[in-house]
């Protein structure tokens, strides 16, 4: 493996421990050296990669909603006409119950990047906007957000489905509130089901 290629390999192994740190303490709750330690790096290798604890969290924020944006493609592809209803289950049920630091960025960063730098902001927004348009472009299918506006009224009640269900101690009520989500932005689907039960 050339110096370059090791070089790429611990920037994203400290990309990933970042955002671990990050989703599980919040900006504020971690400092480099707890960063450094996620990632099995010391606070000098670090700051090879990244100049302050504001830029590694910049980067977590984009590298995070590239992971989200992905999983869309990939349900888009997978699923075709089923992916929507497929994709909001999914994220109202597994990622909502996985570990925080496996988290989604959308739940987990969001009101930390209300309180981040200019950058981190305007990158966010950046990827936020691609996020929509992603999802009202998509494969034609069963209630799917009809525009970018539209695409942004659903993905904020995905992010606030899952915040309020991480928030609560009762998973009955977890699952209450992941399941009334689910119906909100899903009625023509969810009119099926239960006229199929």
């Amino acid at each position: 493996m050339s110096r370059n290629e090791q070089k790429l390999q611990t920037r994203q192994r400290i990309l990933e421990g970042a955002g671990r740190g990050f989703r599980k303490g919040g900006f504020a709750g971690v400092g480099v050296d707890g960063l450094a330690k996620e990632a099995g790096v010391t606070s000098g290798a670090f700051y090879v990669h990244f100049d302050s604890k504001a830029h590694a969290f910049r980067e977590v924020v984009i590298h995070g909603m590239s992971i989200l944006k992905n999983g869309l493609l990939q349900f888009q592809r997978e699923h075709g006409k089923q992916w929507w209803h497929l994709f909001v289950h999914f994220y109202l049920n597994e990622r909502r119950i996985c570990d925080l630091s496996d988290s989604c960025v959308l739940p987990s960063l969001t009101s930390e990047v209300v309180r981040s730098d200019e950058l981190s902001r305007t990158a966010f927004e950046t990827e936020l906007r691609e996020v929509a348009k992603l999802i009202a472009t998509g494969p034609a299918s069963v209630d799917l957000p009809k525009d970018v506006e539209s695409a942004f009224a659903a993905l904020a009640c995905l992010i606030g489905g899952v915040s309020l269900a991480r928030a609560v101690s009762d998973p009955d009520l977890a699952q209450t509130i992941a399941t009334a989500v689910a119906r909100a932005l899903l009625p023509q689907h969810s009119l099926k089901s239960s006229k199929k039960e």
